[in-house]
């Protein structure tokens, strides 16, 4: 049986930031009523969907999608973590390349309390990340930022100038939480969380939905005459490798390179990316991982200029994280909602190579697990 291809049909996201008393339902009605609306299709044309979230009650997913209408299609909810609604739109191309389905909904909605995210049960009390204290993602990242510093020669001022400039993008973003722009001054010497990172160098909790609609190929042609095509993905799980000191989220060199192979492209053809940086190190680290500069260069490469919107990579234009904030279950939808104003030309200020981008890259990785999409328009 030949596969579909798979194209995102419609996006939307609401503004990040503090919600706290608005129902899920009327959340995600506004969100999916309005993806629904940039598609260009009907809600009764939706035959599957998938809700990503981490925090929020059970039965989450009936509750949001009933809204939109009672029409009998399967709900699945879904959590990886901060890699929750990637993997659910990833679940939906699956099912969609294979021919099960032509229409899929995805929504990512989150609500969470200020200060750090609650890890419960066995992954803090008795997994060996639990017992090393490697569960409080500032200590993980800080401990991996160090060991790069101490490989490769690494500053503290190429881990702030990647944050430098994700709060920048950020204050061109009317959906971030966070629209200020910080000096690399500022950003070194605000409050240490974990050294080396700052508290400017981090993402916060944050409240949004996010709505994401995929669709056959073949399908979306009653819609649209040039729709985002997902020309390649892949998806993992930590990877054990004999020697190795830590097992990470999951192999992201090995993710990047069967994403390329299946779309057929290579890191140079990369015209734009989103990247997962919940802490500023992490950009860094995915401009190595994913073949933007040699491994050990990460930081001269950020800090030279590579990842502004008018660099030779433009990463994070929204803000990303760091700007954002991070609603768990609805950060891969801002993700995917970027790369697709991007590549349709309608990012305003924020846009890249003048509206003619021709293929993007996201990668976004979560508490068990990564997930690596490519698009071309």
């Amino acid at each position: 049986m030949s596969e579909k291809e798979v194209v995102i049909l419609g996006v939307a996201v609401s503004k990040f930031g503090r919600v706290t008393g608005r129902p899920n339902k009327e959340f995600a009605l506004e969100v999916g009523r309005n993806a629904l609306k940039d598609a260009g299709i009907d809600y009764r044309d939706i035959q599957i969907g998938f809700a990503a979230h981490c925090h929020q009650p059970l039965g989450t997913g009936t509750d949001v999608f009933g809204e939109l209408g009672i029409t009998g299609i399967p709900i699945t909810n879904v959590e990886v973590a901060c890699a929750s609604q990637t993997r659910s739109v990833l679940l939906a191309a699956e099912l969609i390349a294979g021919g099960a389905y032509d229409t899929a909904m995805v929504i990512g909605i989150e609500k969470l309390p200020r200060g750090m995210v609650p890890i419960g049960g066995d992954a803090a009390d008795y997994s060996y990340e639990g017992r090393m204290g490697l569960v409080s993602a500032p200590g993980d990242f800080a401990l991996e930022a160090n060991h790069h510093m101490h490989l490769y020669g690494t500053k503290r001022e190429h881990f702030a100038k990647a944050a430098e400039k994700a709060h920048r993008n950020g204050s061109l973003n009317p959906n971030a939480t966070y629209q200020d722009v910080y000096t690399l001054d500022e950003i070194m010497s605000s409050r240490m969380i974990a050294e080396p990172i700052t508290m400017l160098m981090c993402s916060a909790n944050a409240d949004g939905c996010t709505a994401t609609i995929v669709c056959s190929k073949e399908k979306a042609r009653q819609y649209t005459s040039n729709p985002m095509v997902l020309c390649g993905w892949s998806a993992g799980s930590p990877l054990y490798v004999k020697g190795e000191k830590s097992l990470g989220t999951a192999p992201f060199e090995l993710l990047g390179e069967k994403a390329y192979e299946v779309a057929g492209v290579g890191p140079k053809d990369i015209e734009v990316a989103q990247v997962h940086d919940a802490f500023s190190p992490l950009e860094v680290f995915f401009c190595e991982d994913l073949g933007f500069c040699p491994r050990g260069e990460g930081g001269p490469f950020v800090w030279e200029g590579n990842t502004e919107i008018n660099g030779t990579i433009p990463i994070n234009t929204d803000g990303g994280l760091v700007s954002c904030g991070h609603p768990i279950g609805a950060t891969g939808g801002r993700m995917i909602y970027e790369l697709a104003l991007q590549l349709r030309g309608q990012a305003g200020q924020r846009q890249v190579k003048g509206g003619k981008v021709n293929t993007a890259l996201l990668i976004n990785e979560g508490l068990g697990g990564a997930n690596v999409m490519i698009f071309k328009r």
